[in-house]
């Protein structure tokens, strides 16, 4: 490992990489409800007439999880995080920690 923030953090709070891997899959997967409200905007967006705003009440998952490539990037510190990935780190790592009854912790304690 290498002496990166996020390297540091998850050896300290004790964390398994491929657990973040698959906490990120589940919270960032499509539900039944998310791909109902992208339908309702795309077809918002087609019609001329159509109402703008119907579906935007909640905000959709974005259907991307972590990837193993991201996490041996953040891990080694080699390549640059975007920065929807640096959000997805930090979702699954504060749910995480929320399961171990640990305090979460922020973007700047991460990254």
């Amino acid at each position: 490992m290498s002496d990166t923030k996020f390297a540091q953090l998850i050896a300290a709070k004790k964390i398994d990489p491929r657990r973040l891997v698959a906490v990120s899959r589940s919270l960032e997967s499509l539900t039944v409800e998310d791909r109902t409200i992208r339908l309702t905007k795309r077809i918002a967006r087609k019609s001329e007439g159509g109402d703008k705003n119907k579906g935007k009440t909640k905000q959709v998952h974005s259907g991307r999880p972590l990837t193993p490539r991201a996490l041996t990037a953040a891990i080694t510190g080699v390549e640059k995080l975007s920065g929807p990935t640096k959000t997805r780190f930090l979702k699954a790592v504060n749910t995480i920690l929320e399961a171990k009854k640990e305090t979460v912790v922020s973007l700047k304690d991460l990254f």
